[in-house]
C-alpha cells in the first residue's frame, strides 16, 4: 500500500524541522495516531523489556521518549554505523579510496597477515567481509563457523568480524589525519548540537595481545543517537549543512550483501547488510520500509531510520561502563538481559501501523 497523500503533504512540511538546543516534542500526538491506547501499548512493551530508554522522532520532533534519553552509556556496535557516516566526507573529499588494500595501507599484525588478506580492501572490510579471520582486538565478532585462515576470496563471503571494523577505524585516521573522535564532534556533535555528548568520555576498548587495532568506542545518549538518525533519514543533511554527502547515504544503506549470502542466525527481519548498517526487509505490503536502515549493537542499542516515514527510533539498553569491557577472551564481564533486534523492532512497529492508520 503507497504511503497516503495526506501523509505525503504532511512529510513534506516536516522536512526542515530539525531540533535546537533541546528536541521539542510533537504537538499533537493524535496527528501521527499516536492514541492514549497506542501509548499504553508501547509503555507495557517497553516495560516488559530490559530497555533502559526509547526515543521516537516524526518530523524532526519528539513523538514519544520513555525512560531518560539523556542517560549516556556505552554504544557497542551502534558504533560501527557512526563510523560509516563519517567515512562519507572523507570519501567524497578523496582522503580514502575504498579499493586501497591491506597492502597499501600497510596494515599487518604481529604474527603476519597471509598474503591473501592483504589484498582485502577497505570496501572489503565495509561489507564484513574482508577474508581476514585474524582473531581481533575487541568482542562482539560472531565466533560460530569461522572459515579458516586464507580460505576465502576477500569480498566473497559474509562474516561478521570486529576485526574488520577495528581496522577500518584505524584506516579512517590514517588517511584524514583525524581521529575518529575528533571527527565526530568537528563533523557531528559540532554542528547538531548534540547535548550530552562528552568527549573525554569517548575511548578506544578491547583487550589486549590479540590485535593491534582495538575498538574505537563512543559513550552517546539516547537523544543524541536520535539525531544522527534524523541526520541520515534527511539524506545527510541538518539544517543547511551537509554533514554526510547524499549520495554516501544511498549507497551506505542499499544492501550490498543479501541475507541469503549472510551466516547470522537472527536475520527474520534484515533483508541485508550494507556499508556498516543493517538493512530491513520491505514487501509489496510494507513499503513504508524501503529505504530503511538499522544500527545494532550489544545488549540492545539501536538506531532505526524510516526515510519514507521521516521517523527515527532509537532504544537503549544501558550499560555501566565496568562492564562494558570485556575479559580477554572476548566475553563480556556479566552478560545482562539484553533487546534483540525482533523485539525493538515490535515497538518501532506500533508507531508506523499508527502513523499508517493500519491499527
Amino acid at each position: 500500500m503507497p504511503v497516503s497523500a495526506p501523509l505525503e503533504r504532511q512529510l513534506r512540511l516536516n522536512r526542515d524541522d530539525f531540533p535546537a538546543k533541546e528536541w521539542v516534542r510533537v504537538d499533537a500526538p493524535e496527528e501521527h495516531d499516536f492514541s492514549a491506547d497506542v501509548r499504553a501499548k508501547v509503555d507495557t512493551m517497553l516495560e516488559g523489556m530490559p530497555t533502559t530508554s526509547f526515543m521516537a522522532v516524526a518530523g524532526g520532533r519528539a513523538l514519544y521518549t520513555y525512560g531518560d534519553v539523556s542517560e549516556v552509556s556505552y554504544l557497542a556496535s551502534t558504533r560501527k554505523s557512526i563510523l560509516s557516516m563519517l567515512f562519507g566526507k572523507a570519501v567524497a573529499e578523496g582522503k580514502i579510496d575504498l579499493d586501497l588494500t591491506m597492502a597499501d595501507l600497510k596494515i599487518d599484525e604481529d604474527h603476519g597477515l597471509l598474503p591473501i588478506e592483504k589484498t582485502a580492501t577497505l570496501r572489503d572490510l565495509l561489507v564484513s567481509s574482508s577474508g581476514v579471520y585474524h582473531q581481533p582486538g575487541s568482542p562482539g565478532s560472531n565466533t560460530k563457523n569461522i572459515p579458516e585462515r586464507g580460505s576465502k576470496k576477500p569480498g566473497s563471503y559474509f562474516h561478521y568480524n570486529n576485526w574488520d571494523f577495528n581496522v577500518l577505524g584505524a584506516a579512517f585516521e590514517q588517511l584524514t589525519g583525524r581521529s575518529v573522535f575528533k571527527a565526530f564532534e568537528e563533523d557531528f556533535a559540532g554542528p547538531m548540537g548534540l547535548q550530552d555528548f562528552d568527549p573525554s568520555r569517548q575511548r578506544m576498548m578491547g583487550y589486549e595481545g590479540a590485535s593491534r587495532y582495538l575498538a574505537y568506542h563512543f559513550f552517546l545518549s539516547g537523544r543524541d543517537m536520535a539525531r544522527l538518525g534524523l541526520a541520515m533519514v534527511r539524506n545527510g543533511r541538518w539544517r543547511d549543512n551537509q554533514i554526510v554527502p547524499a549520495d554516501w547515504v544511498a549507497e551506505s544503506t542499499r544492501i550490498h550483501v543479501p541475507a541469503d549470502r549472510m551466516n547470522e542466525s537472527e536475520k527474520s527481519r534484515v533483508a541485508g547488510y550494507s556499508y556498516l548498517w543493517w538493512i530491513p526487509v520491505v514487501t509489496e505490503k510494507t513499503p513504508e520500509w524501503e529505504g530503511a536502515f538499522v544500527a545494532a549493537g550489544h545488549f540492545g542499542q539501536f538506531i532505526l531510520g524510516m526515510p519514507a516515514l521521516d521517523m527515527v527510533f532509537v532504544n537503549r539498553r544501558a550499560i555501566p561502563d565496568d562492564l562494558a569491557i570485556a575479559r580477554n577472551d572476548g566475553s563480556f564481564k556479566e552478560e545482562l538481559p539484553a533487546v534483540t533486534m525482533e523485539a525493538f523492532l515490535s515497538v518501532a512497529d506500533e508507531f508506523i501501523a499508527a502513523k499508517l492508520g493500519k491499527r
